[in-house]
C-alpha cells in the first residue's frame, strides 16, 4: 500500500475545491465549545494555541480560513472601493470563514465543504481583514439561506459582537471596526480577490 504520510499544510497543501468560489473548502480551527483560540502556525501548518479566552465572548459559529488565499494588495483595494476608507494593507493571513452549521462539532484541525452566502468586512489597525460568512453544505437548518439578507438579524447581530470585541478587554477602546457587512455576491468577489492574491504572492 503506498500511504501518503505526509500531512498537507492546510494553507498552501488543500485545494480549494473544485466548485470554488460558490463551494470552498474550509478549515476549521475553532468551534464554538473552544476556551482557548488556535491558529494555524503558518510555517508548520499545525494547530497551535494563540491565546485562552479570559472572557466568556465565544466564537458563534464553526471559525478557520480557505486554503490558497491570501489577503494582500487586491483585498485591501476591494476594501477601499467598497467602505470608502483608508486601509494600508491586508491583513497577510488566508481569508478568515466562519461556517454556520446546526450541529455540534467538537474539535477544529477538520476540513469541510461550506457555500458562501456573504460576508462582514473588517478594519483591524487599518488593515483589512474580510470574514466570509458561509453554511455548511448539506446542513439542514442553515443550508437553505442563499443570501446573508435571508439569515434572521440576531445571528448576524451575535457574529459581528464577536469580531468588534473578541480582541478587547474590558475597559479598552475598541481596535475593530466593521464597514460593511454584505451579500452573496460580494462574498465571491472577495474569495476571487484573495485567490489572485495569493497566485501573486506564492505561485
Amino acid at each position: 500500500m503506498n500511504a501518503n504520510v505526509h500531512k498537507a499544510h492546510p494553507w498552501h497543501g488543500v485545494p480549494i475545491g473544485e466548485q470554488a468560489p460558490n463551494i470552498v473548502t474550509a478549515f476549521i480551527e475553532i468551534v464554538p465549545t473552544d476556551t482557548v483560540k488556535y491558529e494555524i502556525e503558518k510555517n508548520t501548518g499545525y494547530l497551535k494555541i494563540d491565546r485562552p479566552q479570559k472572557y466568556s465572548n465565544i466564537v458563534p459559529a464553526l471559525y478557520g480560513f480557505i486554503p490558497k488565499t491570501y489577503c494582500a494588495e487586491g483585498i485591501a483595494q476591494l476594501a477601499r472601493e467598497k467602505s470608502g476608507r483608508e486601509i494600508t494593507c491586508g491583513d497577510g493571513d488566508p481569508l478568515d470563514i466562519l461556517v454556520l452549521c446546526e450541529k455540534i462539532i467538537p474539535h477544529g484541525d477538520l476540513l469541510c465543504d461550506a457555500r458562501p452566502i456573504g460576508g462582514i468586512r473588517l478594519i483591524d489597525g487599518g488593515e483589512a481583514d474580510d470574514k466570509i460568512i458561509a453554511v455548511l453544505k448539506g446542513d439542514v437548518v442553515f443550508g437553505v439561506y442563499t443570501d446573508l439578507e435571508e439569515v434572521p438579524g440576531d445571528v448576524i447581530e451575535r457574529l459581528k459582537h464577536y469580531f468588534l470585541t473578541y480582541k478587547n478587554l474590558p475597559g479598552e477602546e475598541a481596535k475593530i471596526q466593521i464597514t460593511n457587512v454584505y451579500g452573496r455576491e460580494e462574498a465571491i468577489e472577495v474569495i476571487k480577490t484573495a485567490v489572485e492574491d495569493y497566485k501573486q504572492n506564492f505561485y
